[in-house]
């Protein structure tokens, strides 16, 4: 084994990658190459990186010829610091010989600060890696110095070179896009799921079960900065649950949901709102057959509050696992985007959303869940009906809704359309509701709360019918509460839905089939 010494970052290069500024130290190199034959080489490098820290900081490995295994671990202190006060979470990955720049074309894993090793080679790599080729070239090891306590973090990494004939490479079979549907219904789905893959704990087996237990005949691979699960999908999809392929975009400014791209689909995270490059890689989520989904855009962890705008987004979740105080949050500023959609004649909709976030137990897989009306259950329908905002958010297979409003000769509409009526017209809004026993109905407009209904029966069905029109409501939409325990506060979500638009639509639609009014 041999040392390299990082301490106090005197052998480093300042340098910007296509974006924000990165740290490059030292290089690691390795005295073997092919020509000695079987075997193994280790070299051991330490460092401390400061406070101010740029977002990502990489070590070139110097890989030679005949390497069968490249393998990595590493260790940082953890210092205990004062309440308030941020302490050290250092996070993972690498790139290969073809580089480390913007876009991801060297990436070949990433595992946050979940793991502290991991190994690839040409047949197999650690969940949340690539496996493939080891050639010959500068690899580098990516750091990602989420929080940095005062005094620094000290680090070790230990890089080991196992040489000899590489394994045969294993080409990747992907889930089908369709599954056997019931043509044009509402299907139950989780779009925002962790396995062992990135930072979760289950197996996509293990989710799989769950899903199907939870009622969902849809759920998307969404792996935290790698697309590593793509492969290991296709045994547990079935006629009964389409699998959709995607990633978590989490950079250090919000996280988004690449819902239902390509197989095979990287998406790089490596910049900041003030970088300007989020468009990009919203648009390359696109091209690949995505949507583009921001996700927990309230939530207080370090790096989760969304800072892009949602001039990209294709919907955003507003419900992200248990109901929570942050959940309200993002539900009162999606409907304050709603009424702002109504007052403009440019600014289009944004369907919202809910997706369960389950990591490990005891997360329920499909709380929530999005009900979505799609033509059929494959890739393409749901995601256009997704888009459309013909959904609903319920906590949980027990939880069905219709809802419509009609008036105007025979006129009606459902979730996400549009009634085409005059402005005085009468308009009645219908929902019908089962599985959530004791839950209140609240109706609420571009004007507010304008209708709240009694407690639904023990039984859990109801029907609750209001009169309106549209000079008095623009949209109006549903939302299921669970009785409140204390205070004028409303209760937590039973369930929610996308809006109905009342009146006649003012030009040409732009977005989900809807320009404001």
């Amino acid at each position: 084994m041999c040392e390299d010494d990082h301490a106090g970052l005197g052998r480093r290069a300042l340098f910007v990658t296509g974006a924000a500024a990165a740290l490059t130290l030292g290089s690691v190199t390795f005295a073997r190459g092919a020509d000695h034959g079987p075997g193994t080489e280790t070299r051991t490098v330490r460092g401390t990186l400061p406070p101010g820290s740029p977002d990502f900081v990489y070590v070139p490995v110097e890989v030679p010829s005949g390497v069968r295994e490249i393998r990595v671990s590493y260790t940082y202190d953890k210092p205990s610091v004062p309440a308030g006060t941020p302490g050290n979470a250092l996070d993972i990955g690498i790139f290969d010989w073809r580089g480390t720049d913007l876009g991801g074309r060297g990436f070949r894993g990433w595992s946050g600060g979940a793991r502290t090793e991991f190994f690839i080679r040409a047949d197999d790599a650690t969940p949340g890696y690539l496996p493939g080729p080891v050639r010959e070239g500068t690899w580098s090891i990516a750091l990602g110095p989420y929080t940095v306590a005062p005094r620094g973090l000290p680090y070790e990494i230990t890089v080991t070179l196992t040489y000899g004939e590489p394994g045969a490479v294993v080409e990747p079979t992907y889930p089908p896009d369709r599954a056997k549907g019931r043509g044009r219904a509402w299907y139950r789905g989780d779009c925002h799921l962790h396995s062992w893959y990135s930072d979760g704990r289950r197996t996509p087996a293990e989710i799989a079960a769950l899903a199907r237990a939870a009622g969902l005949d849809f759920i998307n691979s969404s792996e935290h900065n790698t697309h590593s699960a793509h492969a290991h999908w296709a045994d547990v999809a079935g006629d009964d649950l389409l699998v959709m392929l995607g990633e978590e975009v989490t950079t250090r400014n919000g996280h988004v949901v690449a819902l239902g791209t390509d197989p095979g689909t990287f998406v790089d995270w490596r910049y900041r709102a003030r970088d300007n490059r989020f468009g990009r890689f919203a648009r390359q989520i696109r091209k690949a057959g995505g949507l583009v989904v921001p996700a927990h855009p309230h939530a207080t962890c370090v790096g989760c509050n969304w800072k892009f705008g949602f001039g990209e987004a294709d919907a955003v979740e507003v419900w992200n696992g248990p109901y929570t105080p942050d959940d309200e949050v993002a539900l009162a500023d999606w409907d304050s985007m709603l009424v702002a959609s109504v007052r403009s004649a440019t600014r289009s909709w944004i369907p919202a959303m809910g997706n369960s976030d389950a990591h490990r137990d005891p997360d329920p897989v499909g709380s929530p869940q999005t009900v979505v009306l799609a033509d059929d259950l494959t890739r393409e329908a749901i995601q256009e009906g997704i888009r459309a905002g013909r959904s609903y958010v319920a906590e949980s297979k027990n939880v069905s809704l219709t809802f419509t409003a009609s008036g105007g000769r025979g006129r009606h509409a459902g979730i996400g359309e549009r009634l085409e009526v005059d402005r005085d017209t009468p308009v009645t809004v219908r929902l019908e509701a089962s599985g959530a026993p004791r839950c209140v109905v609240r109706l609420v407009t571009d004007q507010g709360v304008l209708h709240t209904s009694a407690p639904l029966p023990v039984s859990g069905s109801g029907v609750v019918e209001w009169r309106t029109t549209p000079s008095y409501a623009a949209y109006v939409r549903a939302e299921l509460r669970h009785e409140a325990a204390v205070g004028p506060l409303p209760g937590a979500l039973a369930a929610f839905t996308n809006p109905i638009f009342l009146g006649r639509a003012q030009g040409d639609a732009t977005h989900s089939g809807f320009c404001g009014s």
